[in-house]
């Protein structure tokens, strides 16, 4: 049992969801055992009440079971999402969401972190501040405490990748991620590219004398994500979709769609990845 994540029938919803509602925001997910979807979120969303620590709760109903709170609550398919706080519906969502939209949904209401709380959160500002040393001691040392938690480890691999030390990432990806598939599987991408390390201004001299050189053109988006430079090599490969979609069978478009695997286990590129998404979407239509 989990202090932040709990089952909840009609007889508990009072003492259970709108007692502490009245404190801290609960998240009343409305799931039922036949349905395909809820077996996707409800293990998302318990990830997360876990993650978050206590700045929302999780309150699970089997629509099944409690029939009444789902026809309360005006439940017309599952899995459905709401948000009480204060005596108050404050939010909702249908359906299984991915997990980056559900974190921004989460950041809507969840009260703000307490300092020293999460290591993780710690981390992350760590490196916002270019502090990418700092940010992976932290890591190591939330690690030894949680040994079980795959998120801390690898949260630890792309500050390495940060830091340029791939040989340490690899050997760190070589682990089985059960509970972290698809995150492990775009940092492994990533950190394929990183194959693609060259001298950009070179490339970029070439492209200024000949801007017709698709094959540049995409050792330059290569060379710009082995750096990191995510909008410019995605910039770079759709560029090539824009001028030739048919060049080496349609090699921009395959770069683009690498780019999009590497780059979609992080909830930070989420934005850039649906702004690429339209531009490609219109660049072939």
């Amino acid at each position: 049992m989990s202090q932040f994540h709990f089952d909840v029938s009609l007889e508990e919803f009072e003492s259970k969801v709108l007692a502490l509602a009245q404190e801290v925001p609960v998240v009343v997910d409305f799931w039922a055992p036949w349905c395909e979807p809820c077996k996707t979120l409800k293990p998302l969303l318990e990830k997360l009440a876990e993650e978050y620590a206590g700045r929302f709760l999780l309150a699970k109903v089997n629509a099944d079971e409690s029939p009444e709170l789902a026809q309360h609550f005006g439940v017309r398919s599952i899995p459905t999402v709401k948000v009480l706080f204060q005596g108050q519906l404050v939010d909702e969502f249908t359906g299984a969401l991915p997990e980056g939209q559900i974190r921004a949904f989460l950041d809507r209401f969840a009260l703000p972190p307490v300092a020293g709380s999460n290591p993780r959160e710690e981390a992350a500002e760590l490196c916002a501040n270019g502090q990418f040393e700092e940010a992976l001691a932290k890591l190591i040392e939330a690690s030894r405490a949680k040994p079980e938690d795959q998120a801390i480890q690898l949260d630890a691999v792309e500050v390495l990748m940060h830091l340029g030390r791939n040989d340490e990432a690899g050997e760190l990806l070589g682990g089985e991620y059960s509970q972290e598939v698809d995150r492990a599987n775009a940092l492994r991408a990533r950190l394929a590219l990183t194959a693609g390390a060259a001298d950009t201004a070179e490339i970029e001299a070439r492209l200024a004398a000949n801007p017709a050189d698709h094959a540049a053109r995409l050792e330059l988006s290569r060379a710009y994500a082995a750096q990191s430079r995510f909008r410019e090599a995605l910039e770079a490969a759709l560029e090539v979709v824009i001028r030739d979609r048919s060049f080496d069978e349609g090699a921009g478009r395959k770069a683009v769609l690498q780019l999009f695997e590497a780059l979609g286990g992080s909830d930070q590129y989420d934005d850039l990845i649906r702004e690429f998404r339209r531009k490609m979407s219109a660049a072939l239509n």
